[in-house]
């Protein structure tokens, strides 16, 4: 096992390629450990290098409510109404403060996604 930092997009190419050789080894084995240690190695260089923001609020709602098989309806508490659930999902109107942290605790989507400007 000889374990270098990632640097480079070489490096980042070179631990995907033994990455994939090792991906099936078994724990507490001298490639498992390598592969323990090649993961985090590359997690820190992808989130350094290529890092993904945040999804826009709106979809994130939609998303949410397909997953959790809600309808609008369903949101008309957080919000206020079943109309401005529609003004909100349409992007006619803005999220405001409450309804924020209502749909926070209804869908569980963070409040950084949520508070984003769309």
């Amino acid at each position: 096992m000889n374990i270098k930092p990632i640097k480079n997009e070489k490096d980042y190419d070179k631990a995907l390629g033994r990455l994939e050789l090792i991906f099936d080894s078994k724990k507490e084995t001298k490639d498992g450990d390598e592969l323990e240690i090649l993961s985090i190695l590359i997690d820190k260089y992808e989130n350094e290098h290529f890092p993904i923001g945040f999804p826009d609020p709106i979809e994130a709602i939609k998303f949410r409510m397909e997953q959790m098989g809600l309808k609008q309806k369903d949101l008309a508490e957080a919000v206020g109404f079943t109309s401005r659930v529609s003004e909100i999902l349409n992007k006619k109107r803005k999220l405001t403060l409450e309804m924020i942290r209502n749909l926070h605790l209804k869908l569980h989507i963070p409040t950084e996604v949520l508070i984003q400007d769309y």
